[in-house]
């Protein structure tokens, strides 16, 4: 079954729901040897489903944001790496069809090879910049050398690094000091992944560093001019929380089917039936429900609003972010309790749920950005 021959949101949702469980089976044993998803990454591939959002315009179907964050949040109940990691790949191809930034022909190309397997990600965190949303200019380099670009620099927490075929690498212009970003094919010369990525959260995403080497890239490879930190309206971003949500889902679900199961000689029936374990389920299901709530009515909203409106919409999309990634760092602390000193067996998959929802804090946009964007939204 392919996800491109589905006619109906409903029937594309149940074919994750089934490509999920497989990737569940397989999540425990790629956690706990630090190894990338390579046959989850092939059947997704298969199944059509990475090129869900390329445009219509160029033989996509272009799903809505919130249809979007609802198959990301059923690949991340069976394993959140992937998830994360698929997820930049589907956002970043959704936005670039939305934004219409980009020379046609680059793009078109670029969605003709998605429709065909192709996968890309951003690349634009260095070592000595931090994270890109805080404005620091890269390090990175290119230099204009008759009809090519030629770069160089290092790039860290590439994600999916061992299976891209395109690298979108922001880079500081010698000449002008003007920041672009270059489309890099996976196949070019002086291209080196460099195997740093050692996290212990999210170990299967292959968000390893990036050494560019004198690599030799066409004029059209600058797709655009950008400043840094500059901050535009991007829902596409909220791939990140509905990631964080599929986790903390299969969180309760453990919690609830182990309760279910665990009965102790000291009481009567099962664990499920304690009002102090009832209690917890239930503030699991109040944060699981207020967080839902909250991103896909924002993805909706998203979804029907023109341009003008979604420009507007950075403070709630970063608030979203916030709230929903918060909510689920709550529901796996309460699914531990209920599990007890199981929870942190290595045999348990809440403490793979319980390391990998931590790393929600650190991926863009940061608590402390989003509190200082409400404030002054407020203000003014």
């Amino acid at each position: 079954m392919n996800f491109q021959d589905l006619k109906t949101a409903e029937e594309r949702i149940r074919l994750m729901e089934e490509l999920s469980q497989k990737f569940l089976s397989r999540a425990a044993k790629n956690d706990e040897e630090g190894l990338f998803p390579f046959e989850n990454m092939k059947e997704l591939k298969e199944s059509g489903y990475t090129s869900l959002t390329v445009p219509k315009r160029y033989g996509g179907k272009e799903v809505s944001l919130s249809e979007f964050l609802q198959l990301q949040e059923k690949i991340a109940e069976g394993d959140g790496s992937t998830a994360l990691s698929i997820g930049w790949h589907m956002g970043i191809i959704k936005s670039l069809g939305e934004k219409n930034n980009w020379e046609e022909a680059v793009f078109k190309k670029l969605c003709e090879d998605v429709k065909k397997g192709a996968l890309m990600n951003n690349c634009a965190t260095e070592p000595q910049t931090g994270s890109p949303t805080r404005g620091g200019k890269p390090v990175t380099s290119a230099r204009k050398e008759g009809n090519s670009w030629i770069i160089n620099g290092r790039k860290s927490f590439t994600t999916m690094a061992p299976v891209l075929d395109y690298f979108n690498v922001s880079a500081t212009i010698e000449e002008s000091g003007e920041i672009g970003n270059f489309l890099i094919p996976g196949n070019s010369a002086g291209l080196e992944i460099e195997e740093t990525w050692d996290s212990i959260a999210m170990r299967g995403t292959g968000s390893h560093d990036l050494l560019i080497k004198d690599v030799r890239v066409k004029e059209e490879a600058l797709v655009e001019l950008f400043q840094p930190g500059q901050k535009g309206a991007a829902g596409w971003l909220l791939h990140i929380p509905a990631c964080y949500l599929g986790i903390a889902q299969a969180a309760q679900d453990y919690a609830i089917t182990f309760a279910k199961d665990y009965s102790p000689n000291s009481i009567s029936g099962a664990i499920i039936d304690l009002p102090n374990v009832q209690q917890k389920i239930g503030e699991m299901e109040f944060e699981l429900m207020r967080a839902r709530h909250f991103l896909y009515s924002v993805a909706n909203k998203w979804d029907e609003a023109n341009d003008e409106t979604r420009s507007r919409m950075q403070p709630e999309l970063g608030a979203v972010k916030l709230a929903v990634t918060n909510a689920a760092i709550t529901v796996v602390d309460l699914a531990m309790r209920v599990a007890g000193a199981r929870s942190l067996s290595v045999k348990n998959p809440l403490q793979r749920y319980y390391r990998d929802v931590r790393a929600g804090l650190h991926n863009p946009p940061m608590d402390d950005m989003t509190i200082q964007a409400l404030a002054k939204n407020a203000i003014k």
